[in-house]
């Protein structure tokens, strides 16, 4: 089992890493490969729409986007946090996973997928339902855990203050690892379900 971590926080040792370590803490124990890849301080602009990723396969712009596709799509698992500002994700991650998610051909479907927020105070439940997103529009697997997935924290290190939010982090590893597996005997078993033609329909015709 392999999971993808990418932190958007620009901060290396804030409170987004805080929140992650956690849950690497227990994908080493139950002995899940994880790699984590801190892009919040990166230089990534977003999606222009020139659709060259349609006919190359990668993103036109070859930055960090392109080095995270291949790590995506040999992962089993995907986490993706961030810190809240102004109710929303960072600038930075979105930017990137507008265009890793666009750019990526392969088949998305059953890899599980999680997001990690956190913040002073509010915006945390916005910005959880910005990042899920990403993994509902691709046949992803949503994991919970026993609230949101939500730390508190403003000053570096303060994250290891909210007991609850460490112990959030701690379970919903668990359930990550523990779909991931169960997925994976599934699809030994029955494979994947059935996939219908796309079907697009357009709002203005």
């Amino acid at each position: 089992m392999k999971v993808l971590i990418v932190n958007g926080s620009p901060h290396e040792n804030g409170n987004t890493s805080l929140a992650l370590k956690e849950m690497k803490k227990v994908f080493d124990a139950e002995g899940v490969i994880s790699e984590t890849v801190r892009i919040g301080s990166m230089d990534v602009r977003g999606c222009i729409a020139c659709r060259t990723c349609d006919r190359t396969g990668i993103c036109v712009f070859d930055d960090v986007v392109n080095q995270l596709a291949p790590k995506f799509e040999e992962a089993d698992g995907l986490v993706i946090a961030s810190p809240v500002y102004y109710g929303s994700a960072n600038g930075t991650l979105i930017s990137c996973l507008d265009r890793l998610f666009y750019s990526t051909r392969f088949d998305k479907s059953m890899k599980v997928g999680t997001s990690v927020v956190i913040a002073r105070r509010a915006g945390t439940t916005a910005t959880f339902d910005e990042l899920n997103k990403y993994f509902t529009i691709s046949n992803m697997p949503v994991v919970s855990s026993q609230y949101w997935n939500e730390v508190y924290g403003r000053s570096e290190g303060e994250a290891a203050q909210d007991e609850e939010g460490m112990q959030t982090m701690r379970t919903l590893a668990r359930n990550m690892v523990f779909l991931m597996r169960s997925i994976a005997l599934g699809k030994e078993k029955y494979g994947l379900p059935e996939k219908e033609p796309h079907a697009f329909t357009n709002f203005i015709r």
